[in-house]
């Protein structure tokens, strides 16, 4: 990592990744060697070519998919959004119902949001309090003309892993296709696309250690779906403009060193993970946690703090060296509440309060549970500024325990 920043800890990798130092090696001799275009005849051109389709077989190995169903794309969104509009687009007339969950990424919910503009029915599931979608709600709201049901693989703020291969098998037996952003999920959980039974699935490439400007979507053969660039033949006459072979080559470096750590990576992480959720909810009071509690990503942790704003959380801890985030980083600059924490029901005023911590392969326990004794004395500082806490502390019964009662009380009934 960059020495600039070595005095700090990185606590944000659910926003972004550092490149790996052989992950900017390959980028860098790609760039250096292979500058010729890959739909180029002549000998430059065929050497990128050679590499692009050794990358690309790379990347769906990765996924057990074949090189023939994994196009390049700039970025997790686009991927998102070509899935999304592409497989509406084909069925425009006749399949016009969408189902999705209330806690996607907004590439997936904005894209939706979109169609309803031009005719499409879209269904937004609910989830339960940990953020998972109830297999029976996809039975009773698909139909017949169900085109698409997108459900993500891991959600990108509370980590809670969905049950995909069940909600596929669900779209299955109805006849729509099946897309997951399992942008969050590569990297950190075995993605298999076979034993999911998935028709198509978005990866990203700064979320596994590679550059940002890189992603892939999945699309199995057979499935079709309309073109979200036009332009020139490539990635077989799918998506237009000229591979990024740098980045893509960068991408599947770090996907093939992410298979190569995955299982060590899981349980040290994960160790750590549990570790700080213990120790924050045992030294600090009026904590909750966001997620599953065991139904989640190895590296994340989601809290809400009552009685504190988290921007102020999050300044406090940056002036202490510590980077972490309220939330997804696409949505960083609304003063709204998380729609994720809103939906596993969460009032505005406890949602406010939420801490995103995701730890990477590069932390160390020692750096991760550092912030503990950070958080407490943060969070002291930050209740004694707060009236709602003098309120609480002097006995007087406030929005966040009536809250607290109704969540309670919604638990127990479930």
């Amino acid at each position: 990592m960059n020495s600039q920043y070595s005095h700090r800890v990185y606590l944000d990798h659910a926003a972004t990744t550092p490149v790996r130092t052989e992950v900017s090696s390959v980028v860098s001799e790609t760039m250096d060697s292979f500058y010729g275009n890959p739909s180029s005849i002549y000998r430059e051109g065929q050497d990128a070519k050679r590499l692009l389709e050794e990358s690309r077989d790379s990347v769906a190995n990765f996924l057990n998919a074949t090189g023939s169903e994994i196009y390049f794309t700039s970025c997790g969104t686009e991927s998102d959004n070509w899935a999304i509009k592409g497989v509406a687009l084909n069925h425009f007339g006749q399949k016009m119902h969408i189902i999705t969950s209330s806690v996607e990424h907004h590439a997936v919910l904005h894209s939706c949001k979109s169609l309803e503009k031009i005719g499409y029915e879209i269904t937004y599931l609910p989830v339960d309090s940990f953020g998972l979608v109830n297999p029976e709600d996809l039975k009773r709201a698909i139909r017949e003309n169900t085109a698409l049901v997108s459900i993500m693989m891991a959600n990108n703020e509370i980590g809670t892993i969905q049950p995909v291969k069940e909600l596929c098998a669900i779209a299955k037996e109805k006849g729509a296709l099946f897309h997951t952003d399992a942008v969050q999920a590569a990297g950190a959980i075995p993605i298999d696309v076979r034993d999911l039974g998935v028709d198509l699935l978005s990866v990203s490439g700064h979320k596994v250690y590679a550059p940002k400007g890189v992603g892939a979507l999945y699309v199995r053969r057979g499935v079709k779906l309309s073109n979200l660039l036009d332009g020139g033949a490539q990635e077989h006459n799918r998506r237009a403009g000229t591979e990024n072979l740098p980045y893509i080559c960068g991408f599947a470096k770090a996907l093939s060193l992410a298979a190569e750590e995955m299982s060590d990576y899981s349980l040290r992480i994960s160790d750590i993970r549990d570790e700080l959720i213990q120790s924050v909810l045992d030294r600090i009071p009026h904590v909750r946690l966001n997620g599953h509690p065991e139904k989640r990503l190895p590296g994340n942790v989601n809290f809400s703090f009552e009685f504190i704003e988290g921007e102020s959380l999050l300044l406090m801890l940056d002036h202490h060296g510590f980077s972490c985030s309220s939330g997804s980083a696409c949505t960083s600059g609304s003063l709204d509440p998380s729609h994720v924490l809103l939906a596993i029901g969460l009032p505005h005023e406890i949602a406010h309060g939420s801490l995103r911590i995701s730890i990477g392969r590069d932390n160390t326990k020692e750096q991760v549970l550092g912030i503990v004794p950070v958080l407490e004395k943060v969070a002291n500082r930050l209740r004694e500024m707060s009236p709602l806490y003098e309120d609480y502390v002097n006995r007087r019964e406030t929005t966040y325990e009536i809250c607290e009662k109704c969540l309670n009380e919604t638990d127990m009934k479930k």
